[in-house]
Order: C-alpha cells, then structure tokens, then sequence
C-alpha cells in the first residue's frame, strides 16, 4: 500500500496551470507596484479543479475593472506557498491561516493573509464502515502529514472518540501527542492530497473538504463526521494570501473585494451545498448544524 501511495504522491505533484477563459494572454502581472488596476492580470494559485467561487470572482472583476485573473491551479498544498514566494504567482487561495502560519515558521517566509474566504469543515470518511463507532480494533486511519492540518485531523478523532490528545499541544498536535488510543488504531500520515485515494485502502480517512470535492465525495452526506464551525473555528478560515511586500496593492485588494461579495456568497451556497461557508465579514450567517453527520458518529 505504501509503495502504491508514494507513486500516486509522485503523479499528484504536478502543478496544471490552467488560465481561465476570463484571463488575458498577459504571461506575468500588470496589478502590482503601483502600475494601476485597469488592464492588470492577477494569477492566483489554487488548489484543484472546483473553482466555481473564483471563476464568478473572475467575472466580475473582468466586466467592472477591466482585471484579468488567471487561475494557476496546483495539485497539492505546497507548491502554491512556493509559486508566490518565488513571484511565479501573485496571490493564492487555497490554505487555512494556521496552515500559512506554519508554512512562514517552517520556511522562513513572509507570506500574509489579506483576506478571508471560506471554511471548509474537515471531515471523517469511510468506504468500509457506516459509522466511527463500527471501528474494529486495530483498523487503520489516514490523516494528512502536515503539521497544520494533521492537528486539525487528531482534534477531530478526538471529538470522535476515537483517541485522546494531550490538550497542551493546542491546535497542532502530533502523534507523539496522542495519550489514549482504545482501539489501538493505525494512524499513518499521508499527503493531504493522498488522503481520499486512501480510502481504497485505509479504514477510515480525515480528509478536507476540498479534496473530499475534487474527489467526488459530498460532505454534507457522506463525511461520518465534521468539524463544527463556531468562533473556536478562525484558525481554520481559509485566507487569500500575498506577499508581504503587495499588501497595500490596489488591485489585489480590489480582487479581495470581489471575492468578498454576495454574488460569490451565493456561488458557494449553490454550487457546495454545504461543503464550505464564506467567512469575511458581512457574508451571509451560513454554517454547517453541529456536526451535520452526529448520527454517523455514535
């Protein structure tokens, strides 16, 4: 099975560079360093192929502002950090904040949020089991290999049930931080972008609700269980991310702006059902009922 993941890993890690039908044929930005934001082209880095909410974005900004943007889309959560520190990028939207703090502290870099987005709760899914509770002894679970999101992942067995973590490491623990684990489960860390394929093998998965998407599941019906999303739930809004140098841009900010609307809002309620919510400040109050699949759980 590992040697299996590793090759589908080494597939998954090319970036496809996709530029919306919108965009202009601009091969690099005209939106930053004071050059004005009519005209520009903005390339955003994005993680998969549903992209419904930016496309609207996209739209908009392209009939009112006369702002291209490119869609530069990448198949797994590391590369999109790396095409905007290194310019290839001028924004991405795909990454939590906590997950963008860890990524700054672990690679030295001064990327900076400059917008919320959406949450997207992470869920628990199976392809064996109809709930968490029919768990056997011994049954291996997958969860994403990054500090962030495979924290976030323990916190959710935990809300399960299904183990223990030791509270003092806060919203990032580890493996070595697991205090109890009745069934003596086999947890392995993958890739996030590994962690829905996993499922043909693998007992249970904690896999984000935009790889859940692109992989075909729903999780509004098929996650066993989700995160709740309440205040405790900020680090785990998704963020528009630029480089701290072009954060007082103009056009990047009026590309937040038209992320940041009711238009958009409602792209995301028609299009996700469920699977995300916007976040910003004056979106709609949309959010997932405590824990949608609490049936599953038990």
């Amino acid at each position: 099975m590992k040697e299996n993941l590793m090759k589908r890993a080494l597939a998954a890690g090319l970036a496809l560079v996709v530029a919306v039908g919108l965009a202009g044929c601009s091969g690099s930005s005209t939106g930053s360093n004071g050059s004005g934001k009519d005209g520009a082209t903005v390339k955003v880095g994005v993680y998969g192929d549903n992209n419904e909410p930016w496309e609207t974005a996209a739209e908009n900004l392209k009939n009112d502002e006369n702002i291209d943007v490119e869609l530069v889309k990448f198949s797994d959560y590391v590369q999109p950090n790396q095409a905007l520190s290194d310019g290839s990028v001028d924004l991405n939207s795909f990454q939590t904040e906590i997950y963008l703090d860890t990524y700054n502290s672990e690679h030295g870099t001064d990327l900076t949020s400059i917008g919320y987005t959406i949450i997207e709760p992470m869920g628990l899914y199976s392809h064996r089991v109809s709930s968490v509770g029919d768990l056997a002894d011994g049954a291996t679970v997958t969860i994403p290999n990054d500090v962030s999101n495979g924290g976030r992942a323990l916190k959710l067995l935990e809300k399960a049930g299904l183990i223990t973590v030791n509270p003092d490491a806060g919203l990032t623990p580890g493996l070595d931080d697991v205090t109890g684990n009745p069934k003596n489960l086999r947890i392995t860390q993958l890739d996030a972008a590994q962690t829905a394929r996993s499922l043909d093998d693998a007992d249970l998965a904690a896999i984000n609700a935009d790889i859940a998407v692109d992989a075909g599941l729903t999780p509004s019906a098929d996650a066993l269980l989700r995160e709740e999303v309440g205040e405790a739930s900020k680090p785990y809004y998704n963020v528009i991310a630029a480089r701290a140098s072009d954060v007082d841009d103009e056009t990047y900010r009026t590309v937040v702006r038209y992320f940041q609307s009711d238009e958009v809002a409602r792209t995301i309620a028609d299009v996700y059902k469920g699977s995300q919510f916007p976040v910003w400040d004056g979106a709609p109050s949309a959010s997932p009922s405590a824990t949608a699949s609490q049936s599953k759980a038990a």
